[in-house]
């Protein structure tokens, strides 16, 4: 009997000498909490300035399109934009299809 003893003790004493539970999760949620501020943080916040971008979209302002035209809008309507590409050449695009608005002196130099 004694004998039988001794091995639960046994069995009890060596499963408790491995770290607690909460210790072995820390590096997956150090993990988890790296990859949101390296990743998911600045895209939301990439998102947020270009909805702001297309939310401040207004008549006269050049814009690029996604599929690479650049034109200037004529009128702007909730979820669709006209732009004229060329003098009496006007389509009518998504807003969200808009991928970036041209500041009124042009794109800076490359090298600045």
């Amino acid at each position: 009997m004694s004998m039988s003893l001794l091995s639960i003790l046994a069995a009890g004493t060596a499963a408790s000498e491995g770290p607690p539970a909460w210790l072995q999760m820390l590096p997956i949620v150090a993990v988890g909490v790296l990859m949101y501020f390296l990743f998911m943080r600045p895209q939301m916040k990439q998102q947020r300035e270009h909805k702001s971008k297309l939310d401040a979209l207004k008549k006269g302002d050049q814009v690029l399109t996604g599929g690479g035209f650049i034109g200037k809008v004529t009128r702007v309507d909730e979820s669709y934009v006209d732009i004229e590409l060329a003098p009496n050449i006007k389509v009518k695009a998504l807003k969200s299809t808009i991928t970036d608005v041209i500041p009124p002196g042009g794109a800076a130099a490359a090298n600045d």
